[in-house]
């Protein structure tokens, strides 16, 4: 499939390129602040169940049946965890990239809006926040479509960055026939950025990270405090700013509103945030300005000649 195979065991080996990141910064970080309420399944929007997971008290799905309890914990990240996110990052001069549900950002367009003027780039996170593997592709090749013309309705930019989460075999050749972005970040496979072949035409990924995220925030939890949280990215950090010193990598911290926007864990975000810009070679920044980076230091390679 284009974009997938062949699958790549090498990589980079054991020299891997140097980013030469902005200032001479030995590590970058990217944040990814996930809003996804309004977008998860839900049997109001069609679907055979509502969402009961990735919540501080999930529930079994039922079919035909709504969890309001969930629900409500979706509504907790949209109408406060979110605000306090921003408001944290703000304080501090940090730009992230906010991965948008598009139908999310459309019950809620005030928190797009925010997001922009605070200086965050939007990423589209799929139209809805579901799996996408299963989908059939015209259904799919719509809702990215749609997701495009309204988040550039709502914001006033137009995305070139996504991340579907659970995509599809086809959305990375989508994406390259929709046209019009920088990278996608459906991949867990480095800590740098790195090209693919998509159908002849090369194509990027900065990797996204279901390690270091707050989604271990929820039950069953691995972090339980904010001190859990704080010293597990902390280590994660550390780590990286040393290998940096020879071979500059990049640190993704993802986020959710729902579960790291409480007050809690939310303060752990602040501490680490505050430790890691105490350090004088780091680059915070957003997707985009990662991928243009990339791409000025190592353009496009030529596609392969296909017999």
């Amino acid at each position: 499939m284009p974009g997938y195979d062949p699958r790549d065991f090498v990589g980079y080996g054991r020299n891997p390129p140097h980013p030469q990141w902005p200032g001479g910064a030995r590590i970058a970080v990217q944040i990814a602040l996930n809003y996804e309420a309004g977008g998860e399944h839900n049997i109001l929007y069609g679907d055979a169940h509502s969402e009961g997971v990735l919540v501080d008290a999930p529930l079994p799905a039922v079919p035909g049946k709504r969890l309001p309890y969930v629900e409500s914990a979706f509504e907790y990240g949209a109408r406060v965890g979110a605000w306090r996110l921003l408001r944290i990052m703000r304080e501090r001069g940090v730009k992230c990239s906010f991965l948008a549900v598009v139908q999310a950002i459309e019950f809620n367009p005030e928190i797009a809006i925010a997001a922009v003027e605070d200086g965050h780039e939007i990423v589209g996170h799929g139209y809805r926040w579901i799996d996408y593997i299963d989908a059939p592709e015209p259904q799919e090749r719509e809702q990215l479509s749609r997701s495009v013309a309204s988040i550039e309705r709502i914001t006033g930019h137009r995305p070139v960055g996504w991340m579907s989460g659970r995509p599809s075999m086809n959305t990375r050749r989508l994406l390259v026939e929709e046209g019009g972005f920088l990278y996608d970040r459906d991949s867990l496979g480095d800590e740098l950025p790195y090209w693919v072949d998509v159908a002849g035409k090369a194509h990027l990924c900065v990797p996204y990270s279901y390690e270091t995220n707050d989604l271990r925030c929820a039950y069953p939890a691995d972090f339980v405090t904010a001190d859990d949280y704080f010293t597990y990215m902390k280590d994660a950090f550390d780590l990286l700013y040393q290998e940096g010193e020879t071979q500059p990598k990049m640190l993704t911290l993802a986020l959710h509103d729902r579960l790291l926007g409480r007050p809690a864990r939310a303060i752990g975000f602040a501490r680490l945030l505050d430790y890691m810009l105490a350090h004088d070679k780091v680059w915070v920044a957003r997707g985009d300005e990662i991928a243009r980076h990339w791409m000025a230091r190592f353009p496009k390679p030529q596609p392969a000649a296909r017999a």
